[in-house]
């Protein structure tokens, strides 16, 4: 249990230190010149002090009973490093399909809209997640990590590099030009997930990457649209709410 408090802790530590120096680089060299809104970081730091506490109570609960129960079949071969990153590789992949179907079905879009509604993109917005959506995606991958045999260890290192990625390609931080479209090749970058928050539909139902930018040209779901310093960013037809509004919002909704 000493190395799982460890392990947690070493995550927490990475996340706020990306989170406070993307939070920096981001005002410092935007891409989209926006003024300060008080009430939308209050916005956002609330859904995530709300899930910071589900964690302990449901998440690390469901994912630690997961892999207690996991199925382990796989080959000699697949362990190691070499293990961990194809375990790595398999949960970005699901994370992509999991991202997709929650823009498709109506009753999970229901919550990841809250994360939609955010009409300004920056690093915190990587943060705002209806804790609905939260609860649902640790039953969803608990399933995943039981058929897959996944450790706990790979687990909290996934979610890890998940926080940091959405962190990144949230962020308003301008990047060269040159070195964007080299990571492009093989993460998602900020021009790629911004995109994905276009209040067009047709671009918001594209770019699920989360890690990984290969997922989207694998499965046929790259935007047609680019990044432009003015587009708007939210929901097609609908409108960013105060806070218990969202709150409120996937339990009231038709």
């Amino acid at each position: 249990m000493n190395w799982m408090f460890q392990l947690s802790t070493s995550k927490g530590g990475i996340v706020v230190l990306t989170l406070v120096l993307l939070l920096v680089l981001e005002r410092a060299f935007p891409v989209v010149q926006v003024r300060s809104n008080l009430n939308r970081l209050i916005r956002n730091f609330s859904f995530a002090g709300i899930n910071f506490l589900l964690g302990p109570l449901i998440v690390i609960p469901v994912t630690a009973m997961a892999a207690g129960h996991a199925f382990h079949w796989q080959p000699q071969w697949w362990s190691g490093w070499a293990g961990l990153a194809l375990d790595l590789l398999l949960l970005d992949c699901w994370i992509y399909f999991w991202h997709r179907v929650n823009h498709v079905v109506p009753f999970l879009w229901r919550f990841h809209e809250v994360h939609h509604l955010d009409e300004t993109l920056d690093a915190s917005s990587a943060l705002r997640f209806h804790f609905g959506e939260v609860v649902l995606s640790s039953l969803v991958r608990a399933v995943v990590i039981i058929l897959l045999g996944m450790p706990i260890s790979t687990v909290v290192i996934f979610e890890t590099l998940v926080t940091v990625a959405a962190i990144f390609h949230h962020s308003n931080i301008k990047l060269p030009a040159g070195l964007e479209k080299m990571l492009s090749l093989l993460i998602v970058t900020p021009s790629i997930h911004w995109v994905h928050h276009h209040a067009q539909r047709s671009d918001t139902d594209a770019n699920y990457s989360t890690i990984l930018s290969i997922w989207d040209k694998l499965f046929g779901s790259v935007a047609l649209g680019a990044r432009k310093p003015d587009m708007q960013i939210g929901v097609e037809g609908a409108k960013e709410q105060k806070l218990l509004r969202l709150i409120l919002r996937p339990f009231y909704r038709a």
